[in-house]
């Protein structure tokens, strides 16, 4: 049943067929849609880059190799980012079908789902970001007070690789953020209907 362009189905939240709202719930699924992508290129990107970076020296006849296993805050910022952009994928698909279908809303379970998993997937790769970028600038600068030499200065290629797989994962971080901002509009907006609808039936 309709009253002043409101659809109202059993079991759904109030789907509005305003030209305006129509239009705004476009532009906020395309938006949505290329953060998904962004996120998912960059993930796998940044996961690539730290996963696969090697170097190998050689120290008073003693070859040491240096690879992101060496430091637990690479592993984390490769794992936060493999299971982002796995996420990401899952959630694209999720967005072109729903472009494709051209549903305006979705029902709040759904958004609900869609919203916890962003801010857990934000908060993810943000840790994951800021515990990799700590380890990176103390292999940068070393750590007078304990010792702790600069690592770069003996591994330059393989720190070049891992800031460049750490600003990948900040971009990630970054769209995961805006992601969830994105998710939250959708599902906050779902309990809008609700005075529009008691109006409508005056």
């Amino acid at each position: 049943m309709s009253y002043l362009g409101v659809g109202v189905s059993p079991g759904n939240v109030p789907v509005y067929h305003g030209t305006n709202l129509k239009v705004i719930d476009r532009r906020v699924r395309l938006a949505e849609l290329v953060l998904r992508c962004v996120i998912c290129l960059f993930g796998v990107l940044a996961a690539v880059l730290v996963g696969t970076d090697t170097q190998v020296k050689e120290i008073f006849s003693i070859r040491k190799k240096a690879q992101f296993t060496n430091m637990k805050a690479l592993v984390f910022m490769v794992v936060a980012n493999g299971i982002a952009a796995a996420y990401s994928l899952v959630q694209l698909l999720r967005c072109v079908v729903s472009m494709i279908k051209g549903s305006v809303l979705f029902n709040k379970p759904l958004a609900w789902a869609i919203f916890s998993g962003d801010q857990v997937m934000a908060y993810l790769t943000l840790a994951a970001v800021a515990a990799a970028a700590q380890s990176a600038a103390i292999a940068k600068l070393g750590q007078p007070e304990l010792q702790w030499m600069k690592i770069c200065n003996m591994y330059g290629k393989f720190c070049t690789q891992v800031g460049e797989g750490i600003v990948s994962a900040l971009v990630t971080s970054l769209g995961m953020v805006a992601a969830s901002c994105l998710s939250a509009f959708g599902l906050f907006r779902l309990y809008g209907g609700n005075k529009t609808k008691t109006c409508a039936r005056w």
